[in-house]
Formats: structure tokens, C-alpha cells, sequence
């Protein structure tokens, strides 16, 4: 904010007291956030005549906004938080520039009213191998299915957001705005789609779609609201994704043994000073930094000088600090691959990116990091073009190990998975989890917390909870089980972890035995697929001798169904976190087996019955 704006005279009935705590919650916000706090504002004041001595609506924008001929509908799918984000700032900017709005997820939709929208704004995301967001699994399915209504009077426009190193990019945006068209409805947008350096893309084509908006919404004499600027006063920083927290490495642990083919770290930050706070559920976002090794490894490649002075979009560097801690240098993508195919001319390289060339793309996305693009296929690169060309590097996001409740407000604890590996004769790393791993007193992380209300714990403390999570996938039901035992919550926790080796690889194993002992952990089943055989605990030990195929969870699922299903009948909450790609799919496959086994139900009608937990929240994936 311009520190040379005055405050305004506190209004008739504010005083000087509450000016200043208003002063103090907006300071560091985003212009975004202040429309938004604006037009909150404002549609409450001309709501409260009428509502004098009721409680106001938690969620103004996706209250009732007025027919649907005067209203713009914002509707959001989001699986990390990125598609609610943008969809809710060109709501903020919507209302301040005097547009009736409604927002909402896409999973509140009420989708029998889709047919007398006459103005709507979809933001999704696609994940994976193409999929939508979970909590907007209902919407596609209804827009793609035959209830769909016929659509003539509709106006509409997508944003896609997606990742390029994936083959399907953005894929569920172009299918619904093709269905959407399909349908009859007219595009007033065309299609935008943002990669994960989505701010300028989003913030451009937000511009395009509000101005569009606003011309057939609003009466030629609509006045603009304003929000009033406030002069900042001395206050805690507000930390953010854009203005990350420096967190001090409290502790950095291994947590395999050392014959373990695999480097997992349990890593404590410090939060204090921060003014952050997180629920089980959360996740931490790490802006890292490139490994060095890997940075003199691309100026290798390219025969370039890492002193050599860049200027990009107004910023003058050092290529070897953009390589290091400002450019994309560990995930391939499609702009990447076609902007080497052009300068190497390569016919190999030209043919993969061509329509039904699909396959050969996604295995070279899955085999290559753009390091291995570079030698495979060498070209000359110069220092500005190269810059230009990769795209930003972005923050990742690490499920939350821990209860703020249990290990204290001021630190959170994470588990990183190190990915180190050889492939193509040379050595391959990523970038957050190495520079986690190498993180220590002399280190600060920079760090925000991303809030995930779709990975909840049941406010209903009665409730069984039942935890699926591989891997690293572990750690939020790590937060989970310390959240249920500081709030003494009276239901059973039952947990399914799977990995490699039960001697290497069994994390958190102690912690895990310890609350079986003192009854926080009811059950506990585990797969360890490279065992000659799994042990899965709960009550005793017992080995299950192992098949001839490997061990996984989704196994254990299946030799639990009876029960598993007699406690989802019941009601319990469950939750899966980790792998995407396969351990998700995998996972939800044998659900549906077990529900259709266990219930009497047809494969059809025991999806249904999956889907129907997912809509209400009792189905929860955090995956990745």
C-alpha cells in the first residue's frame, strides 16, 4: 500500500479502536483480497435492513445473488487450492466493479439450476492423468451425463488450470468447454489455460472475462465500488505464497535405516513469529531452490557461463541465480520439449509432439527430466533465450505430519521423501526434497500454509475414521491420530500403511506402536511389498504369508472388506493420501470391490455409493 495515503476520519459509529483493528487485519493484504473484504462489505450493509437481529450468511458470495438473468455464477474446482484462489479473486474484482456474484465449489453446485444460468465462469483443475478435482466429480459427470440440459440462453467461459509435465494438460477444462458448447451454450471467453506459473495467465484472462462481464451485466450508469486505501500501520506481517514465511529447521531427521534404498526425512519447522496456522489436513508450501549439482549440470550441457547477466521481465540475474532459484529445472513439459524440437529439428523429437502421438509423448514426460532433453537431443541454447523459455519455478506442497494441538502452535512437522536416483548414466534430483534434506541451522525455508477443507477430520468426534497412506502418504494421518488423542475424541482410528520393507522402511514405526498400546491407534494393517512376508499388527502380530504378486494396501483392503464396509455402513469418515497414478486408482478399485462384495451391490451401484461418501465428505483423497 502507498505509505502517502492518509487515513480515513473513523466513521460516526467505528471509533478510533476498531479503526485500528480493521487497520491491523487488512495490513499486507493483496488489492484481490481487499475487493473482496469491499464488496463483503457492501452487500452486507444493503442486506442488514432486511436483516436486522439474524445472522449473516458465513459465505456472502454464494448466497442468494439475485435470478440468475443478473448475476454472474463463479463456479471453482480445486484439488490444491490454486482454482479457488482465482476463481475467488475475479469474484472479489466482480463485486467491486458493482456485478451481482455468485460464487461457490464446484461440489455446492446445485446443478439443477444450470439451466437457467444465463452468465457462468467455470475455474478447474485437472490432475493426474486427466481428472477432475474430487470435489467437482458430481458437476462434470451431471454437465457430461444425459440429464445434462440443453443450454441456448447460457453465456459461459473456462480457465483451466494444469501442469504441462503431464501428457493430458488441462484436459477436463477443454472437455467441459467443449460439452458446454455441445450443449448449446455460447462462449463470451475463449479457453484459457494456465500452467503452475498460472498468476499472469489467470490474472489476464480474468481481465478479459470481467470487462466482458461487465458490459453485459451491468446498466450504462452502474457505478464502480472502491475499496477506501488505508495507510499501513506497524502490525505482524501477513504471510502468504507470495510472501512466504523464513522457517528455522528445528530438526532434520532420517527415518529409514541406512541400508534403505530410500533417504525419508522428518523434518520440524519453527513457525514462530509467523502469525500461520494450520489444521490436520494442511499442507506446507515450499518455495525451494535447485540443487546446485544440478545447475552446473545444464551449463555443462549448454556450454554456458553461469556469471553471465540475464534481464528478464524487468529483473537483471546471474544465469547461474535464475537456474538455481527462479527456473523450472526438474519437470519436463510440453513447451520445453516443443521449443528443442524447433531448434534441433530433430524428427524423433517433432514426431512425439504430433495428435496421436500421445503414448510416446507421456513415456517421454515419465523417462526424461528436462536435463536428459538437453543431452539426448542437444542444441544451442543462448543465456536470455533459455530464461525466457523455461518457466518459473513454483512451490510444493507437502501434506502436514502434526497436530498444532499436540506438538505446539509455533511448528509443524513434514515427511519428505528425497528423490535422488540414476537414470540415463547420470545422477537425477528433485528440487524441494533435496533442498529440504540438505536444510539446517544456517538454512531458512521459505514457507506458507495451504488450507485443504476437503481433508478434514469429522467434527464429530464419535465418528471412525479409517486411514489410508502409503509412503510419505502417511504423514497427515500422523497428524490425524495426534489430533484425535489431544481432543480425547471417542472414535476408533484404524490405519492401512504400506511400503518396501518392514525392517527399512516402516515409518514412524515406534509412534505407531505406542498408540496401539495406549488404544489412540484401534487397528493397524500394513503391506510391505518387497518382504519374503507382511506383518500386520493390530491387537497381535501376525505374519500372512505372502502371495506371488507384491503386497500392497489395496490388498489389505480386500482381506479387511467385511469389516472395512461394516464401518463406512456405520458411518465412519476415510481418507487416502498419496500416489496419484496409481496407488489412488488402485485403492478406489477395491473399494468399489469391497462395497459391491460386502453390500449386496452391483459395480455400478457401489461406485454410486463411493461417489455419494466423496459428495458428503466421507470420502476424502489428498493425492498427488
Amino acid at each position: 500500500m502507498n505509505a502517502a495515503l492518509k487515513l480515513p476520519l473513523p466513521a460516526p459509529t467505528l471509533g478510533t479502536d476498531r479503526l485500528a483493528q480493521l487497520v491491523s487485519l487488512t495490513s499486507g493484504l493483496s488489492p484481490a483480497d481487499l475487493y473482496w473484504i469491499a464488496a463483503y462489505s457492501a452487500a452486507l450493509a444493503a442486506r442488514l435492513p432486511e436483516q436486522a437481529g439474524r445472522t449473516v450468511a458465513s459465505e456472502p458470495l454464494a448466497a442468494e445473488a439475485g435470478p440468475a438473468t443478473g448475476r454472474l455464477s463463479i463456479v471453482y474446482g480445486s484439488q490444491t487450492g490454486n482454482s479457488r484462489r482465482v476463481a475467488e479473486q475475479l469474484a472479489a474484482r466482480a463485486e467491486a466493479a458493482g456485478l451481482t456474484v455468485r460464487l461457490l465449489r464446484a461440489g455446492a453446485y446445485p446443478v439443477r439450476e444450470l439451466a437457467q444460468e444465463r452468465q457462468l465462469v467455470v475455474v478447474i483443475s485437472s490432475q493426474g492423468d486427466g481428472d477432475p478435482p474430487d470435489d467437482a466429480i458430481g458437476f462434470i459427470e451431471f454437465i457430461a451425463g444425459k440429464r445434462a440440459p440443453k443450454l441456448p440462453s447460457l453465456k459461459f467461459a473456462v480457465l483451466g488450470l494444469g501442469d504441462s509435465s503431464y501428457p493430458k494438460f488441462c484436459a477436463v477444462s477443454r472437455a467441459l468447454d467443449a460439452r458446454l458448447t455441445e450443449l448449446g451454450a455460447s462462449r463470451f471467453a475463449v479457453l484459457g489455460e494456465a500452467d503452475v506459473d498460472f498468476d499472469t495467465t489467470a490474472a489476464e484472462w480474468s481481465a478479459g472475462v470481467l470487462e466482458t462481464a461487465r458490459e453485459t451485466l451491468s446498466g450504462p450508469n452502474t457505478p464502480t465500488r472502491h475499496a477506501s486505501p488505508l495507510h499501513a500501520v506497524s502490525a505482524l506481517p501477513q504471510y502468504s505464497r507470495d510472501n512466504p514465511f523464513p522457517a528455522t529447521v528445528l530438526e532434520n531427521q532420517r527415518i529409514v535405516s541406512r541400508d534403505s534404498g530410500r533417504d525419508v526425512r522428518h523434518i520440524e519447522l519453527s513457525l514462530e513469529g509467523s502469525g500461520l496456522h494450520y489444521e490436520p489436513g494442511d499442507a506446507i508450501g515450499v518455495w525451494p531452490r535447485n540443487p546446485p549439482v544440478l545447475v552446473e549440470q545444464w551449463l555443462s550441457a549448454l556450454k554456458l557461463d553461469g556469471t553471465t547477466e540475464v534481464e528478464h521481465d524487468g529483473r537483471r540475474l546471474p544465469l547461474a541465480r535464475w537456474l538455481g532459484q527462479e527456473r523450472e529445472l526438474t519437470r519436463l513439459t510440453r513447451p520445453l520439449v516443443a521449443a528443442q524440437a524447433t531448434a534441433t529439428r530433430h524428427g524423433e523429437l517433432q514426431r512425439m509432439l504430433e495428435p496421436g502421438q500421445q503414448a510416446a509423448f507421456a513415456a517421454l514426460l515419465e523417462s526424461h527430466q528436462p536435463i536428459d532433453l538437453l543431452r539426448r537431443f542437444p542444441a544451442a541454447w543462448d543465456a536470455s533465450r533459455l530464461v525466457a523459455t523455461l518457466r518459473p519455478l513454483t512451490p510444493r506442497l507437502y501434506s502436514i505430519a502434526s497436530s498444532a494441538r499436540a506438538v505446539g502452535a509455533d511448528e509443524v512437522h513434514l515427511t519428505v521423501g528425497v528423490v535422488e536416483y540414476l537414470a540415463h548414466q547420470s545422477a537425477h534430483y528433485g528440487a524441494a526434497s533435496v533442498f529440504l534434506a540438505g536444510a539446517g541451522d544456517d538454512v531458512r525455508v521459505p514457507v506458507f500454509v495451504e488450507s485443504n477443507e476437503r481433508f478434514r477430520l469429522p467434527a464429530d468426534g464419535s465418528r471412525d475414521v479409517i486411514m489410508i497412506g502409503p509412503g510419505t502418504g502417511i504423514a497427515p494421518f500422523r497428524a490425524f491420530v495426534q489430533e484425535r488423542q489431544a481432543t480425547a475424541a471417542g472414535g476408533r482410528n484404524w490405519l492401512f500403511f504400506g511400503n518396501r520393507h518392514f525392517a527399512q522402511d516402516f515409518l514412524y514405526q515406534l509412534e505407531w506402536q505406542e498408540a496401539l498400546h495406549s488404544g489412540t491407534l484401534h487397528r493397524l494393517d500394513l503391506a510391505f511389498s518387497r518382504d519374503a512376508f507382511s506383518r500386520s499388527p493390530h491387537k497381535d502380530v501376525r505374519g500372512v504369508a505372502r502371495d506371488s504378486h507384491k503386497i500392497h494396501v489395496q490388498q489389505r483392503l480386500r482381506e479387511n472388506g467385511r469389516e472395512l464396509y461394516a464401518w463406512l455402513r456405520e458411518g465412519a469418515y476415510l481418507y487416502v493420501c498419496g500416489d496419484s497414478a496409481h496407488m489412488a486408482r488402485d485403492v478406489n478399485e477395491a473399494l468399489v470391490e469391497i462395497i459391491a462384495t460386502h453390500g449386496g451391490r452391483s459395480a455400478e451401484e457401489a461406485r454410486a455409493w463411493l461417489a455419494e461418501l466423496l459428495q458428503q465428505g466421507r470420502y476424502a483423497r489428498d493425492v498427488y
